[in-house]
């Protein structure tokens, strides 16, 4: 397993700023990557499984966009 903090994740894979990430942890319960298993906790520490993580985003993309207008 090849975890990264957030910080060496957003350095690594620039296209994912850190609070881009940190947004998305807050809501994972609401997006799905909670259930993906990339994130991993010990202690205060928030780890991320960059496998899992890119597995998930690959997810995101299969899922239909989200419409306002649909919602009302």
């Amino acid at each position: 397993m090849n975890l990264k903090t957030i910080s060496q994740f957003s350095h690594e894979y620039p296209a994912f700023p850190v609070g881009g990430i940190r947004w998305q942890i807050f809501n994972q319960d609401k997006n799905g990557l909670k259930e993906s298993g990339a994130i991993v906790r010990i202690g205060r520490k928030v780890l991320i499984d960059p496998d899992k993580f890119f597995s998930w985003i690959k997810k995101q993309q299969d899922k239909e966009p989200f419409n306002e207008i649909n919602e009302i």
